[in-house]
């Protein structure tokens, strides 16, 4: 059943196909999901029609550095809380899909937001999956802007309150790092994942091939982008992480689930090295640059009818 997927990168909604992959055939699932933190149209996952939520302040108004806001500018409402609440149920909706679809003893790689992570993680759990660890993306660089209280305060005349609050600043601590759900699908009960590995071929990690510096990798994974490293997506990851997670749990021709495709980068990282994978993506804009850049790394040209604008975006993504 998996031939008609194995290997390609199919534009549709997940959940619409996840049920016709073959029962105990994923050896690992790695994706780097919708966060539920608003951050562009496909990463809207609720109902909530607050207009302030993807707004702007007055002081962000016209400043490229803000894009748009995942939480309502003037604070929370009874609707607002629904949000988690509803994303949660999305986590879960595709969750109870793969739950058959993976071996006993596979490891599943589920990217997240900070305030959002534990909701993918419940969602996980209730679908049977058993949380092993979470793991830490240490990015190299966090762009971070937060404004200064006291300029707000001097904007509003009030200038005792601008120099009893001068230093202090509004938003949050700069984003250095993005939390990685480490879950495993449980193996029978009264054999050992020893016993399991022998049967299914997952379950061990492999730190000979994913030694850092000579030392076993931790729980703290620090990778950036290479130099060139073509970035058609705000939300891409380094090809070299996705490649570590590959190499620490499967072996090669073994089956990489990811429903939520986006740039490409784990059906790159698979191809590389000579594991399957199995990719899904709803958004066709994404979809086609994905299908580009697995043309382009596979045979290190651009694949033709790719158009100009496109190919001129996918060369400053690189340069970047």
């Amino acid at each position: 059943m998996n031939e008609r997927y194995l290997d390609r990168i199919t534009l549709a909604d997940c959940r619409e196909h996840l049920p016709l992959l073959e029962s105990n055939s994923v050896d690992l699932f790695l994706s780097d999901i919708p966060y539920g933190i608003s951050l562009d149209d496909w990463d809207v996952l609720h109902n909530n029609t607050n207009s302030a939520l993807l707004g702007q302040s007055p002081a962000q108004a016209g400043k490229s550095a803000f894009k748009r806001r995942g939480k309502p500018i003037n604070g929370w409402s009874r609707a607002d809380r629904n949000i988690g609440k509803e994303y949660e149920a999305w986590c879960r909706s595709w969750a109870q899909m793969i739950w058959p679809k993976m071996k006993s003893g596979a490891s599943l790689f589920v990217f997240g937001a900070r305030r959002t992570i534990h909701h993918v993680i419940n969602a996980l759990e209730d679908s049977g999956f058993l949380l092993k660890d979470t793991l830490a993306w240490k990015k190299n660089s966090a762009y971070h802007r937060a404004q200064r209280i006291s300029i707000v305060f001097e904007r509003r005349g009030l200038k005792d309150a601008a120099r009893a609050w001068a230093g202090w600043r509004l938003g949050n601590l700069a984003p250095i790092y993005e939390p990685i759900a480490w879950f495993v699908k449980p193996y029978k009960i009264g054999g050992t994942i020893a016993d399991n590995v022998l049967e299914h071929g997952v379950g061990a990690i492999n730190f000979a091939e994913c030694q850092i510096n000579g030392a076993n990798p931790t729980n703290l994974l620090e990778f950036g982008f290479r130099k060139n490293e073509r970035r058609v997506h705000e939300a891409q990851k380094p090809l070299a992480l996705i490649e570590f997670l590959i190499k620490l749990t499967t072996q090669e021709g073994q089956i990489v689930l990811d429903p939520f495709m986006g740039s490409g980068t784990t059906a790159v990282a698979a191809k590389r090295l000579g594991r399957h994978f199995i990719g899904f993506e709803i958004v066709p804009e994404y979809y086609h640059l994905a299908l580009e850049r697995l043309s382009y790394e596979e045979g290190n040209i651009y694949p033709a009818g790719l158009q100009v604008s496109q190919l001129q975006l996918l060369e400053k993504l690189g340069e970047g």
